[in-house]
């Protein structure tokens, strides 16, 4: 006598769906926890909490590193980090600290703004192979002075450049002990303002400050090498 199942093939496709459904489910409500667990760890937090810029940027310029401070950069959208071709900054004298509150300006009208009498500005560019700062005092500003005018300033030399030329209007001041060598405007309708330039690898600084500081012109020196010595440091 042959033994018979209990159960016909309809009844065993009509539970065969439901077996497969359940571990689909329970995979299902794992992966949804996954997910959740994912979304919650990589939810954005800037609408809950501002994180404040960080106090130095690492700005390569012309391939040279220099840290930068983040609130003495004039011109908002240089304020990042990596490569950029110039940077824009200034400096409260003679503290050196950045503004509280810089003027704003554009990359396009940097230039135009007039300088405040307590700030030390400073352009860093890519030189590109340009003419260096040095190559330029030697070789081309001498054919421009006049060489029957000058003065000595509490040992800083004062030579005056000769009407109709590209530098009328201006002298080349320089000192050896400490080093300082720049061209300043004559005081006019507008202050007089100096120019220092240096080169450090494959980026030229310019300095921008008030002649009348030529006074004081040691203590300048010496926040120009303190300016360059800070942001040539590597950051603690």
């Amino acid at each position: 006598m042959a033994l018979t199942s209990s159960t016909s093939p309809r009844t065993n496709a009509r539970r065969a769906p439901h077996s497969h459904l359940v571990p689909l489910l329970v995979m299902g409500g794992i992966g949804a926890c996954a997910v959740g667990i994912v979304a919650y760890l990589l939810w954005p937090t800037w609408g809950v909490e501002k994180v404040d810029d960080p106090s130095r940027l690492p700005v390569s310029i012309g391939n040279t590193l220099f840290n930068v401070p983040t609130k003495a950069i004039r011109v908002k959208v240089q304020k990042r980090t990596g490569p950029q071709e110039r940077v824009d900054l200034n400096f409260v004298y003679p503290s050196l600290e950045a503004p509280e509150a810089p003027r704003h300006v554009t990359q396009e009208t940097v230039e135009e703004n007039l300088p405040d009498i307590d700030r030390i500005f400073l352009s860093i560019a890519a030189h590109h192979d340009a003419l260096s700062p040095d190559e330029r005092t030697r070789t081309i500003y001498p054919r421009y002075l006049d060489q029957t005018s000058g003065s000595l300033q509490d040992g800083l030399s004062i030579r005056p450049f000769r009407d109709n030329t590209p530098y009328a209007s201006e002298d080349l001041v320089y000192a050896s002990s400490p080093q300082i060598i720049a061209r300043c405007t004559r005081d006019a309708k507008t202050p007089g303002m100096c120019l220092a330039e240096r080169r450090i690898e494959g980026a030229d600084l310019t300095f921008r400050f008030p002649r009348a500081w030529l006074d004081k012109w040691r203590d300048v020196a010496g926040a120009m090498d303190q300016i360059i010595s800070r942001m040539r440091t590597p950051r603690g």
